[in-house]
């Protein structure tokens, strides 16, 4: 029998989360320990699977387990991952690696960064959070795919009204765990009807969403439930004009549930929406891509809009997020090979540079104790690694040659140019506003002159930071130069769905 892969990449965390919990509250040292140590496995064991799937050239899904669990129902743990779910298994893994190195919270040069209160408990909740992650990306099961994505959801609640920003974190907390529920109910009302609907169509009732895609739904039925079950997970994608909670959720979140956050969860967000909206209701998906297409371009704009007139240092990337987010759902929107392949890189490549944003972010925070943009300056003298880190995430923000951001815009904007040029045009404006603000933000904090209160008060950041920082450029420069050891495991997803679509 071959090793249980993904079976203990999504119990692992869950496992540390228990394990957390039984230790003495006092013992922060050991917590912190645990929780990297898990981390650092769930990373390697993430890491091994992209890295197979990606030298052995696999199609279709891999690394499949089934464990029936309610027969009855039509219910089962069935694990597998595609070209699409690799990559953000992989994302994960590294969000939830840095996210620890980054929250390990011992003081340094009078500086108290990371988590000092309570990490035993704030570990164990983040490592549920990412245990529903990794479910999500995985299941093959739609009930429990909506099992993981509730797991995932319920903890963010929790994080945030505990350890996040004073002055919103309860606001914050409600609004975003109230937008997220909602949008789930409305998708599981779908997925139930679609239940009923396949169980008189195949003679028996099941779950499992390859049998699913063997359905074949009424196009009247597609057409009807299409948008309750896209929209629905795509309000986690920060969709527009659902997107409000989600500048909120990063602002108030504490830096590694921020990272968390806009890194992985709005990936997951869009993916559910694609693997269950379009991958099970394609007929649906063709009559309604214009009104995908129409939101997404509009939060592209907005977003970049928006992120440009902000003077709150995370709000900016907040906003950004929508903008970023805004082109994966555009990509998805076109339903052509360049497109899909554009998104399926974008999720891997925002969540990346949005985790190293919201990093540097909590960084300068941690030891300047304020993020207004116009206070600040000059940080380049004592943080030179997190300025770096942010001027390459920048980069790969507006798309720049030679990063994996370039890699991923361009066929999202291939695609849409193919399939409605004008929308390309109006969307591409984005681009031009985010190299704006970008490059503004780099030369308001990092450089300049430092403020006088600053002077022999903001201390450097840690080894563990460094590392954090590293890892994330590494991802981002790596991919940009060498997009074959991405890419090409990208278009084995999008032939999948491309086939259920009827044009590949």
């Amino acid at each position: 029998m071959t090793f249980p892969f993904l079976s203990a990449i999504v119990f692992t965390p869950a496992i540390g989360s228990l394990i957390l919990l039984l230790l003495p509250a006092q013992k922060k040292y050991l917590a912190r320990t645990v929780a990297l140590s898990a981390a650092t496995l769930d990373l390697a064991l993430s890491a091994a699977v992209y890295l197979q799937y990606l030298l052995e050239h696999m199609r279709g899904y891999q690394f499949v387990e089934k464990y029936e669990w309610l027969p009855a129902l039509g219910i089962s743990l069935h694990f597998g991952v595609d070209g699409i779910s690799a990559p953000l298994v992989l994302l994960t893994g590294v969000v939830m690696f840095t996210g620890v190195l980054i929250s390990w919270g011992e003081k340094h040069d009078h500086v108290e960064a990371g988590i000092q209160d309570r990490p035993r408990e704030f570990f164990a909740f983040l490592f549920i959070l990412a245990s529903g992650v990794f479910g999500v990306f995985t299941s093959l099961d739609l009930f429990m795919l909506f099992f993981f994505y509730e797991i995932a959801v319920f903890p963010m609640y929790l994080l945030i009204v505990i350890w996040g920003w004073v002055v919103t974190r309860e606001y914050a907390a409600m609004k975003l765990t109230l937008y997220l529920f909602i949008g789930s109910v409305v998708s599981l009302v779908g997925a139930l009807v679609m239940y009923w609907q396949a169980g008189q169509a195949l003679g028996y009732y099941t779950f499992d969403m390859l049998l699913l895609e063997q359905a074949k739904f009424p196009t009247a039925f597609q057409n009807l439930w299409f948008l309750p079950v896209f929209f629905g997970f795509a309000v986690l994608g920060g969709i527009w004009p659902f997107h409000n909670w989600s500048p909120d959720g990063h602002v108030a979140a504490p830096t590694a549930v921020s990272m968390f956050h806009a890194g992985v969860l709005m990936k997951l967000g869009a993916f559910a929406a694609l693997r269950v909206g379009i991958m099970l209701l394609p007929e649906g998906a063709k009559t309604w891509s214009w009104l995908i297409m129409l939101c997404a371009a509009t939060g592209v704009v907005y977003g970049a809009y928006i992120a440009f007139v902000q003077s709150d240092f995370k709000y900016v990337i907040g906003f950004s997020s929508v903008s970023h987010m805004g082109l994966v759902m555009l990509g998805i929107s076109t339903l052509s090979r360049e497109g899909l392949t554009g998104a399926g890189v974008q999720m891997f490549s925002h969540g990346v540079m949005t985790a190293l944003f919201f990093a540097v972010v909590g960084m300068v925070y941690d030891r300047a104790h304020t993020r207004e943009i116009p206070e600040l300056g000059g940080m380049v003298k004592v943080m030179p690694w997190p300025t770096v880190g942010f001027i390459i995430g920048s980069l790969v923000s507006m798309g720049m040659p030679g990063f994996s951001g370039f890699i991923a815009e361009f066929p999202i904007f291939l695609g849409v140019w193919k399939t409605q040029w004008l929308v390309a045009v109006i969307a591409s404006i984005s681009i031009v506003i985010t190299a704006a603000y970008v490059m503004l933000v780099v030369r308001r904090v990092f450089f300049g002159q430092m403020p006088a209160k600053y002077e022999g008060h903001v201390g450097p950041v840690t080894v563990l930071d460094k590392i954090a920082i590293g890892t994330l450029c590494a991802l981002m420069v790596g991919i940009g130069l060498f997009p074959i050891i991405m890419v090409p495991m990208v278009q084995t997803g999008v032939d999948n769905i491309l086939h259920l679509l009827g044009v590949g």
